[in-house]
């Protein structure tokens, strides 16, 4: 995996904060050196892109910036939001200098939020708006996603999109993630496709989204489903999965977010129709850089990342890092996870891939 330099520490470059450099006098003095402990809070490993590329840049990012003494205690919650309260409260007795963390459920982390609050320890919320008293937001504009989603199907049933049945596999409730997801899309599908069913998602979990797309194809019939709108692959793949049980021989359009693996080869194969890129590299180096420079008091850095604000249930105008986002076809996956580094066309183009890397000039 080649990491390149993001483009947030371009723009500070342009900015001239670098290297603690900053104020009036081109002076700052940190508030800790670079000997500070981030704790990394990750929700699920069903999920590829936390264990493969989000904890690694990571980590990557936090040694670079504090020369190798910055260290980061992870965890990864394995979708048991009262395993991550407990990993969360383990860290706060641990006295690490700030948390990141993805919350499973925004809502029931807040009490934990607040108990670091209290014991002085920043909290900046990843990838998912979570409840509480955070200090700082960074993820991708989630209404956005929605929108690309939505889109996406509408593209892909052309002018048989009114008369067409589409089947809506959303996220879990409990993520905040979920209703802009949702909200994205409706505002691009509604009133111009048939909303035939609609689930949400306990914990984003494949299995319950597979069992969902079996009822839907039980209620409706199999070849009367035009399209799945699927909020993330992993449910894309279970819903493809039981669409082929089922016996379908066409797969019908099918969207996804996170760029898996698995789900880029279907991307590849024409299985799924598309996937939401959300680059990996500038989310994860973005966070690690606002985490360092909180923790070390370089307010010019830290204000030059979080130039958005955005409102949680409980906290008003919290400084924001939204990234863009791709939507990523067979089109385009030269110019976006390869040009990025995220695959190789030898991770893609498996022998089981091959025929179709050729046909759509990967090799």
């Amino acid at each position: 995996m080649t990491l390149t330099a993001s483009a947030s520490a371009l723009t500070l470059t342009a900015c001239g904060a670098v290297d603690g450099i900053g104020g009036s006098d081109g002076t700052a003095t940190p508030k800790k050196g670079d000997d500070i402990t981030v704790g990394l809070l990750l929700p699920d490993k069903d999920t590829a892109r936390f264990e493969a590329f989000d904890h690694p840049i990571f980590k990557k990012e936090v040694a670079s910036l504090t020369h190798g003494k910055g260290t980061v205690d992870y965890a990864n919650a394995e979708a048991s939001q009262a395993g991550q309260s407990r990993q969360f409260q383990e860290m706060v007795s641990k006295k690490v200098d700030i948390i990141v963390v993805d919350a499973l459920d925004s809502r029931a982390i807040a009490p934990d939020i607040r108990k670091a609050k209290a014991a002085g320890i920043p909290v900046i919320a990843y990838d998912r708006l979570a409840q509480g008293p955070i200090d700082a937001y960074v993820s991708h504009d989630n209404e956005l996603v929605g929108e690309v989603q939505g889109r996406a199907i509408l593209e892909a049933l052309g002018s048989k999109a009114a008369t067409s049945q589409v089947v809506m596999m959303n996220g879990d409730p409990a993520d905040p993630n979920t209703g802009k997801f949702k909200e994205g899309a409706l505002s691009e599908l509604k009133d111009k496709v048939r909303i035939a069913k609609a689930y949400d998602t306990a914990k984003w979990s494949p299995d319950v989204a597979k069992a969902n797309m079996r009822k839907a194809i039980q209620a409706l019939g199999l070849g009367d489903i035009a399209a799945v709108y699927s909020a993330n692959d992993g449910m894309a793949g279970a819903a493809i999965e039981a669409l082929k049980e089922a016996g379908a021989t066409r797969i019908p359009p099918v969207t996804g977010q996170d760029a898996n693996l698995d789900a880029v080869q279907r991307v590849i194969s024409g299985e799924q129709y598309m996937t939401v890129y959300k680059p990996f590299l500038e989310e994860a180096t973005n966070a690690a850089e606002m985490a360092v420079y909180k923790v070390q008091g370089h307010d010019i850095q830290f204000d030059a990342l979080t130039r958005d604000t955005v409102n949680s249930p409980t906290t008003k105008k919290i400084p924001a890092a939204l990234v863009p986002v791709v939507s990523l076809t067979r089109k385009n996956i030269k110019d976006t996870v390869i040009a990025d580094g995220v695959y190789t066309v030898k991770q893609l183009c498996t022998p089981k891939y091959a025929s179709d890397c050729a046909a759509i000039g990967l090799k």
